[in-house]
């Protein structure tokens, strides 16, 4: 029987998917994990669209983010006395096996025979009546057995009658058989819901089964509503194992030609069963058939001994191709929106044992032994996990009052003995969300509410102290401390409010500094919190308008009903009042809030607090910039004595005009004399001759560091980890080249630096670090189909290696298509380096022209062409439509030194404009491309970079381009991200003007372009496209089209626009290439036909 029922998953992303499409990529992992699966009670046939996500929860030690999406979905519970039709699988001496989608049986028949002697065997009457694999019989359940993931049914068959289109009818399961369909189920009280929930059904008592139009005397064949869905399901997994994520979302095949249509026919429900083959032809099929397949087999000898069959997604990327063989499938776009390209990605949860164990991830959902355990890598897989296991919660679900409590999230304490969860968690802004949060005994296994005197209480953060008494938690912005050997809460602040934050981030500190919902920290002994005050009653409020939808949940007030809702937030644009910060700390024995004073400290107008370090107990370090991000302080405080000085000051205006970027890996080294650290310290990611490297200071107030790393490269979020025991510095480098990635491991003294991988294969590898060090987590993310394993490293002298992901599904289906040909180059502008990366198409032939896109973010210390392994828009155009693709990072982005990235300072956009159109004009001179079709288009920053070129070019280059979500005058982005790159308008008026997009003139030179953008859109206010827009009306500009989206926000989702976004993307830029543009610039009537 089928329902409808709420559900839950929870997702790990890795950061690679942050940004705006994360959405996206949550919507596709559900739909491949989730859509076919059976939970052993009931199989999830189709997940609806309407699901809520929560914010993200970094994981520890990954960097990668746990999302908990609520859902509904279609589910199907076989039950006694349902009728399904089924596929014989297999054919045994003892019984056949029936497939019938989820639902595995196995028959052992009665009354007819096994004939050992056919070919192939199988069942009989000796009549005109077989079972064999592949036969189509009808069941009726009389009995089922669960199972963790899979569902089983098994008993006698007695035979009847083939039914009028020649099926043999059979019972499964203790059956008896059916003459025609009848679906009837009687539930008792305690069988009216899955797992004690509420569900809708969809299928009712009384379904029957329609007649046969070839007469009413016959039995009649019909096809069950189970039997039809579960098909689907059945080909879903089969067609569809590609449906995963290294990133999309639902495709709906429906309107698909490629796809093959099932047998039979959904309005009519008539079974177009094919009918036994007589048994006097059988053996002459047989010998027809052995005699065309040796034939076969000799073609195909022939056909692998002459390399024929090596078409071009199956041969290495040749850099200089010019032309492929082949057939393969083109990419379409509904393959890339559904997600087929995204390979599947494993999460590990590193966890730190409670006496300092490593190797021991967290794991949940996913183990016989319980819901949520703590298991040691070496031991999965293998006979001693049990023994090791740690079991956390029996059950994912628990009871408190008789109410069950349904979990988002979890988070052990450092003890193992209590878990920290939330329920009925709500998304605020892009990282933080609120709940209601428990406090889980182990032993008992049992939950309380974290407040109980207040236990509905609606809780924005929640943090365990390291000694596993006491969690610290933020309600109404306000802090409070529930110590767990009493059910009373203290109140640590009184006055936070609307206006003034303690112990979470405000919105543009979110956005902008921690990226995550916390601006709480407990010392090492849980003897004092540090956490950061924030007033922001004097940053400006921005509106943001919901035209359909209302994300507050509110119901409106009489009379206001056909009113947008508003949603106001406190926004600092730039050159704005920032909100003030200070950093309080709270002594939890006694019980007191306090400052500390801190010589020669930024003002509080132009103080930005980045980043707080726990040292020794008594001792932090923060690190603090002024408001423009270039001038950085690092401060010592002694919360003991309550004092703080800045023991280090990196002025990086004076030393390259440039600026300091947001850093959270900074990380506390203790001393250990008998391990040759004498003092106290800190490694943290330093510039060293205009590269970034990594510097250990020590003692704590060094401002000179023992360098780590030097060279013409640069570590990325440098350090990973740091192995104590060993004193070793773990990090990701570009030291083989700034489109790779690949994990090192150096001395804390700069020795015996080496790859964490010996003779790693050229590409880009992310790792992720056990707690200790001993164990990572290597990805490969490309250039060829990503991977994962588990390895030991120099930490440990035993050798481990786990293979845990191949993404073999993703690379049989990449084998299916013809993808570009990637062309990687360096090319010079100004004497600059700039990578390029070329998208070809599959047969492409240097005497033809092409048309070229160019794609590009461009963004300050990003980048976008690197050896990643990726199919998505870009790849489509190249594929499909034929178009070369090129992408190019041009001065600005990242991992080139900060030569390169600094020189936009000031006047973001001109550099980036510049080396679009430099790059554009080099391809322009290509005898394969049509100079006179190219176009160029971005998201976001690169939309913003889209239009500037446009501006800069006139069209004398660029003919065409599509901006999503534009900035356009950076005056009216927020201020701690604008400033950082460009001073504040008021030191640099003259560079917000020239950064603009101003010279509307220049862009109508252009033969067209197409702007996008989301009307609730928070982060790039739909103010910039509006403002655009006036200044096109102002100029008489008219060569453009414009596309709002009402309630999507920067990412552009709501109500199906993420699809319109990229169907409008592509359909305009065929139109472009096709010259509908030129063809409509100046549009006369059509001539009027001739009366009679």
């Amino acid at each position: 029987m089928f329902f409808i029922k709420e559900l839950e998953k929870t997702i790990t992303l890795h950061p690679s998917y942050f940004g705006p499409q994360i959405r996206l990529h949550l919507h596709r992992e559900l739909l491949s994990k989730e859509e076919g699966s059976n939970t052993g009670s009931f199989t999830i046939v189709c997940i609806l669209d309407s699901f809520d996500i929560s914010d993200g929860q970094v994981v520890p030690g990954s960097g990668s983010a746990e999302y908990t999406v609520h859902y509904k979905a279609i589910v199907w519970r076989p039950y006694k006395g349902e009728v399904m039709d089924g596929i014989v699988t297999s054919v045994v001496r003892s019984g056949f096996f029936v497939s019938c989608g989820s639902l595995e049986a196995f028959m052992i028949p009665s009354e007819i025979k096994y004939d050992a002697n056919a070919t192939p065997p199988h069942w009989t009457d000796n009549a005109d009546q077989i079972i064999e694999k592949g036969t189509n019989v009808r069941i009726k359940i009389k009995g089922v057995r669960s199972e963790v993931d899979r569902q089983f049914a098994i008993g006698t068959m007695k035979e009847r009658a083939r039914d009028a289109c020649g099926n043999l009818e059979c019972g499964c399961g203790m059956v008896d058989p059916v003459p025609h369909l009848q679906i009837t189920s009687n539930m008792g009280p305690r069988e009216r819901a899955v797992n004690d929930e509420e569900t809708e059904p969809l299928t009712r008592a009384d379904t029957t089964s329609r007649d046969s139009a070839e007469g009413s005397g016959s039995s009649v064949s019909s096809v069950s509503t189970t039997s039809l869905v579960l098909e689907h399901i059945h080909d879903n997994a089969a067609n569809g194992a590609s449906r995963t994520t290294f990133g999309e979302k639902y495709r709906d095949d429906d309107a698909d030609p490629e796809r093959k249509r099932e047998r039979f026919d959904v309005e009519d429900g008539l079974s177009q069963g094919v009918k036994p083959v007589d048994k006097k032809y059988r053996r002459l099929l047989w010998i027809v058939g052995i005699v065309c397949v040796a034939g076969w087999a000799l073609a195909l000898f022939s056909f692998l001994f002459n390399g024929n069959y090596k078409h071009v997604s199956t041969r290495p990327h040749d850099p200089l191709a010019t032309s492929t063989k082949g057939s393969g499938k083109k990419v379409t776009l509904d393959s890339v929106l559904s997600g087929k390209w995204y390979g599947d990605r494993q999460s590990v949860s590193w966890i730190a044992g409670p006496n300092g164990e490593d190797g021991l991830l967290l794991e949940r959902g996913v183990s016989k032994g319980g819901f949520l355990v703590v298991e040691n890598i070496r031991d999965q897989g293998t006979a001693q996990v049990a023994a090791s296991r740690t079991l956390l919660m029996k059950d994912r679900n628990f009871r408190i009052n008789g109410e069950f409590v349904y979990p988002n999230n979890f988070w052990p304490s450092k003890d193992f003995k209590k878990v920290l969860v939330i329920a009925d968690e709500q998304k605020n802004w892009r990282h933080s969300f609120t709940g209601k949060y428990y406090i889980f005994d182990v032993a008992t296994q049992t939950g309380e509410p974290l407040d109980p005197a207040n236990p509905d209480g609606i809780v924005q953060l929640a943090s365990w102290s390291p000694q596993s008494d006491a969690v610290v938690f933020t309600r109404n912005n306000n802090m409070y401390l529930r110590k767990l050997d009493s059910d009373s809460v203290i109140p640590i602040t009184k006055d936070g409010g609307s206006e003034l934050f303690y112990g979470v981030p405000d919105w543009v500190y979110e956005e902008e500094v921690f990226a995550g919902n916390s601006a709480t920290w407990w010392s090492k002994d849980g003897k004092y919190i540090a956490f950061l005050r924030t007033n922001e009653s004097t940053v400006p409020t921005f509106p943001v308008q919901y035209f359909v939808s209302r994300p507050s949940g509110k119901e409106p007030e009489p009379g206001e009903e056909n009113y947008p809702e508003v949603r106001h937030i406190k926004y600092p644009k730039s050159g704005a009042p920032n909100p003030i910060v200070d950093l309080q700390f709270y002594d939890v024995g006694l019980g007191e809030v306090f400052n500390v004073n801190i010589e020669n400290d930024f003002a509080d107008h132009d103080r930005l607090i980045t980043e707080i370090i726990w040292a020794k107990n008594k001792q932090v370090l923060v690190r603090e910039t002024n408001r423009e991000s270039d001038v950085l302080k690092m401060i010592l405080m002694d919360v003991g004595k309550r004092t703080g000085k800045t023991v280090r000051t990196d002025d990086v205006q004076a030393l390259d005009g440039g600026w300091m970027e947001v850093s959270h890996t900074t990380t506390f080294v203790p001393a250990d004399p008998q391990n040759g650290r004498n003092e106290d310290g800190y490694v943290d990611t330093v510039i060293h001759e205009g590269y970034d490297h990594i510097g250990y200071f020590s003692p704590l107030d060094s401002a000179t560091p023992v360098l780590l790393t030097e060279g013409e490269w640069e570590v990325v979020d440098a350090p990973s980890r740091i192995d104590l025991k060993n004193n070793l510095v773990y990090y990701i480098s570009t030291e083989r080249g700034s489109m790779e990635r690949h994990p090192y491991v150096v001395k804390l003294d700069g020795t015996d630096k080496k790859e964490v991988m010996e003779n790693a294969a050229a590409g880009f590898y992310d790792a992720s670090f056990s707690a200790g060090g001993g164990y990572a987590l290597i990805t490969h993310e490309g250039p060829s189909i990503p991977w994962q394993k588990i390895i030991s490293t120099p930490s440990i002298s035993s050798s481990f290696e786990k293979t845990i992901e191949e993404n073999k599904g993703l690379g049989k289906f990449a084998r299916q298509h013809e993808l570009p040909i990637l062309n990687y180059q360096m090319v010079d502008v100004d004497g600059f380096k700039l990578n390029v990366v070329e998208r070809r198409p599959p047969h492409f032939n240097k005497k033809r022209k092409y048309p070229v896109l160019f794609f590009q973010y461009s963004g300050p210390g990003s980048q976008s062409v690197s050896k990643r392994f990726s199919v998505g828009f870009q790849e489509y155009v190249a594929s499909s439509l034929g178009y070369i693709v090129v992408t190019v990072d041009g001065r600005g982005t990242g991992y080139l030194g900060r030569k390169l990235r600094c020189i936009t300072r000031g006047n973001i956009g001109g550099y980036e404009a510049h080396d679009q159109i430099a790059v554009a004009k080099m391809w322009a001179k290509k005898k394969y491309v049509d100079e006179e079709r190219i176009a160029i288009w971005g998201w976001s920053y690169g939309g913003f970079t889209a239009l500037k070129t446009l501006e800069l070019d006139a069209g004398q280059t660029f003919k065409y381009g599509m901006a999503v979500a534009p900035v356009t005058d950076w005056r009216f982005y927020d201020s701690i991200y604008t400033e950082r790159y460009m001073h504040t308008p008021q030191n640099n008026p003259g560079g917000y003007d020239n950064s603009s997009i101003h010279d509307v003139k220049a862009l109508s030179q252009n033969v067209r372009f197409l702007v996008m953008h989301g009307i609730a859109d928070d982060n790039v206010h739909m103010q910039n496209t509006a403002t655009l827009l006036d200044k096109l009306d102002l100029a008489g500009v008219e060569n453009y089209d414009v596309h709002f989206f009402p309630d999507s926000d920067h990412s552009i989702y709501f109500h199906n626009a993420n699809r319109i976004v990229y169907d409008k993307l592509s359909s305009w830029l065929v139109n472009a290439f096709n010259g509908e543009w030129l063809r409509i610039q100046n549009a006369v009537p059509k001539a009027l036909a001739e009366g009679r």
